[in-house]
């Protein structure tokens, strides 16, 4: 088997395990203490403030990158290209209003519009990754069926949780197999744009702002300044920002010359 048909099984048996995992697995409830934050604090009359006024980072990370995209100060070599992108931004500016009526007064109901615009940057920027680095024309074909997984996997949780038999596992699944196939896509896929390394930045900061909300209250004792999900917030916009600046400074790479016989 060459290189590339063993890249390909890795990328295509990663995917189908997740979506066996997702069907075959036990369901997973939601624990309601998931919406009981260690920063609690009000100010300037809103609750929560510092975990609401920290989505301000994905509100000005999606707007550049929509800006961006439509005024074609990115680097593409065809403008197809940039629809991925330009989803993927929008998802990182809708996940600012969502997250924060969702912090506003945390619950079930309203985390379903925090997780959706997520959902909608994950699978776009997997997608802008298959265009850069495997095919424009399968990235591009594949960008709305992923789209449609990725928010059917929340929809899906909501109406269980509303039939009293909530399964949070298939969005949970979903979240892991974005992560793990942006590190394999950036480790195994050469890109065909300088700066592809990049993405293992927006790898690292997404898994920082995981590691912070799950340490959430410990952050907290430290000072009591800010807690844990409010640093979430901020790596996580960090990760938006990476992607505007992968745009603006990478450039193609040359193709390689072909060889010559002697």
């Amino acid at each position: 088997m060459n290189k590339i048909s063993i890249q390909t099984a890795l990328i295509v048996g990663f995917s189908v395990a997740c979506v066996a995992a997702a069907i075959f697995l036990p369901p997973m409830k939601q624990p309601l203490d998931y919406h009981d934050f260690a920063d609690q604090r009000t100010a300037f009359g809103i609750d929560h403030f510092l975990n609401v006024a920290s989505n301000i980072g994905f509100f000005i990370a999606g707007l550049l990158g929509m800006g961006l995209v439509l005024w074609h100060r990115g680097r593409f070599e065809c403008s197809a290209e940039q629809w991925p992108y330009f989803i993927f931004f929008f998802g990182v500016f809708a996940t600012a209003f969502g997250s924060t009526y969702y912090h506003l007064a945390p619950d079930n109901d309203r985390l379903f519009w925090d997780r959706l615009p997520m959902t909608v940057a994950f699978m776009a920027l997997i997608a802008s990754q298959i265009c850069d680095r495997i095919s424009v024309r399968a990235g591009l074909v594949m960008l709305g069926p992923m789209l449609l997984v990725g928010a059917a996997s929340v929809v899906y949780w909501r109406v269980t949780e509303q039939q009293g038999r909530g399964n949070v596992l298939p969005y949970g699944i979903l979240q892991v197999y974005a992560v793990v196939m942006l590190l394999l896509l950036a480790v195994l896929q050469p890109s065909r744009y300088t700066r592809s390394n990049d993405l293992l930045w927006v790898f690292a900061w997404y898994v920082l702002s995981k590691l912070l909300e799950t340490f959430d209250a410990e952050v907290l004792k430290h000072g009591h300044i800010v807690s844990g999900h409010t640093l979430k917030h901020i790596a996580a916009a960090i990760a938006g920002f990476v992607v505007v600046y992968k745009l603006m400074f990478r450039t193609l790479k040359p193709s390689p010359a072909p060889s010559q016989a002697p």
